[in-house]
């Protein structure tokens, strides 16, 4: 019970912490205050809690060794999630990628502990705020900038629309149902 309140605990609460806040931050005013997509925000918060547990209890079974491990193991993991899926938009992919990635340097930023002097080798909290910060301005500034349109998986239910003599009226129909402006349409 003792190490269970240790220092090494409370720091890993606060990178935790940290990371889903951060997380939290870029997936609510970044991402889904453009999208409006509910499903990839339920999936990014729950993947970057696992991913961070996930990566820091494989990282405490033997800190200086399971780097290769931990790195082949998620990739193997992503490769199968990618391939059993039905096809992400390359965007959500990015965001996926980002909450992965901030989530496994959290849970690894404390990976090397202390040195036989007592000396601490892990990443300091102020290390990885600045992480955070590059990451979320890069984010924030290529999100404004760019003006990346977004895309939308619609199963659309009036069948004689999707004729090609009936474009027009196909895209009418669908900026009167998303109340939103179609650019284009795949059928």
């Amino acid at each position: 019970m003792q190490e269970l309140f240790s220092t090494g605990f409370f720091d890993t609460l606060l990178r935790f912490v940290l990371c889903f806040l951060v997380n939290w931050g870029i997936v609510q005013f970044l991402y889904f205050k453009k999208s409006q997509r509910r499903d990839f925000y339920f999936t990014f918060m729950i993947i970057s809690v696992a991913i961070f547990f996930l990566v820091y209890l494989m990282m405490g079974m033997d800190r200086g060794k399971a780097t290769m491990g931990v790195g082949l193991g998620l990739f193997g993991i992503f490769s199968i999630m990618r391939y059993r899926t039905d096809s992400m938009p390359v965007r959500e992919m990015t965001y996926l990628f980002v909450v992965v990635c901030l989530s496994v340097v959290h849970a690894m930023a404390d990976s090397m502990g202390v040195d036989s002097a007592g000396k601490m080798i892990g990443t300091p909290l102020p290390e990885l705020l600045v992480i955070d910060i590059i990451v979320i301005v890069a984010i924030a500034v290529f999100e404004r900038t760019l003006k990346v349109n977004s895309s939308r998986l619609v199963q659309y239910d009036r069948i004689e629309l999707i004729k090609p003599e009936c474009r027009e009226e196909l895209i009418a129909d669908l900026e009167k149902r998303l109340g939103q402006k179609v650019l284009s349409v795949r059928v």
